[in-house]
């Protein structure tokens, strides 16, 4: 049987072992999220020997290079030497300096130690006790200095249970940026431009309409946000300020008739979507019947927890 190695620990696993279940079967309290490869919480980095990796492409090359894997997608197939990701050694140490609720949404705003590079529509995997769990940046880059997340705590989880304890001045860390399909190109400037939000998946639109609008965005531009009460609308007022955008605060129940009223003025419309697969997958379907070119739909879809 292949032997796995963490510092001084040494110990043999079956051939074939999930890489993650191994590491916390021993006891390394390794944290994972969605087991799918997608929050990157559970990083490891391998000094010797190679396991089977299931989804390489998952992690930027330069990271991938650096012996960097994702345990949950990593099954042991011969002698392993490794070590686990560690946020104030591997990552970014942040001070907490803003704590604002809006009912159960937390805006969260840090500073991290050394500058951190990112383009809005990005996420983070935020660390805190132990628990790691990836947020989308609602921040503008170069804008701000602080890198602020939106926090549904709603329900009760890991990391909100933790982040609802938090005060101004805590340290937490930050572990890599990475970027999914929400993005804002120059290129789209002349065109409309469609953010269609459910719930805290209003997170990185509303980094990216500001920074289109910082970049000069000349054609129409839309914002629609669902929730399930009126005070879940928790940037009403900022997005309403926002000059040149048409802002539309929809409750849950009011979706079908909301989304049966869009329509494209151009066939170069560009939309932007996020939130659960649900309200993805509605949203998506729309602008499907109204005709907007699948190329032209970039979606981001929150990943449930585990």
């Amino acid at each position: 049987m292949p032997e796995l190695c963490v510092g001084t620990r040494r110990w043999a696993v079956p051939t074939g072992s999930n890489l993650l279940d191994a590491l916390n079967e021993a006891g390394f309290g390794v944290p994972y999220s969605c087991r799918a490869g997608s929050c990157h919480a559970c990083l490891v980095q391998c000094l010797d020997g190679q396991p089977v990796d299931a989804l390489p492409e998952a992690l930027a090359l330069d990271t991938h290079a650096q012996g960097w894997r994702l345990a949950c997608q990593c099954r042991v197939v011969e002698d392993l030497s490794l070590t686990v990701f560690d946020p104030k050694r591997d990552g970014v140490p942040a001070q907490v300096c803003a704590v604002d609720w809006f009912a159960d949404v937390l805006r969260l705003r840090v500073k991290p130690d050394r500058a951190v590079r990112y383009q809005a529509g990005q996420h983070v995997v935020l660390w805190l006790g132990g628990v790691a769990r990836p947020y989308s940046l609602a921040s503008l880059p170069g804008e701000e200095a602080y890198l602020e997340f939106h926090i549904d705590c709603q329900r009760p989880g890991a990391f909100c249970d933790l982040a609802r304890g938090l005060r101004v001045g805590e340290s937490m860390g930050l572990g890599e940026v990475r970027g999914g399909a929400l993005h804002y190109d120059p290129e789209w400037q002349d065109r409309p431009l469609w953010l269609l939000a459910a719930g805290t998946g209003l997170a990185p639109l509303w980094g990216i309409v500001r920074e289109a609008l910082l970049q000069g965005h000349r054609g129409d531009m839309r914002v629609l946000h669902v929730a399930h009460e009126p005070a879940g609308h928790y940037l009403a007022e900022p997005l309403r300020a926002l000059p040149g955008v048409t802002v539309e605060l929809v409750l849950t129940e009011q979706l079908d008739e909301a989304l049966a009223a869009l329509r494209p003025s151009s066939r170069q419309t560009v939309a932007l979507l996020c939130g659960g697969a649900r309200s993805v997958e509605t949203f998506a379907r729309r602008l499907f019947i109204v005709g907007v070119p699948r190329g032209q739909v970039f979606a981001d879809v929150f990943v449930e927890h585990v």
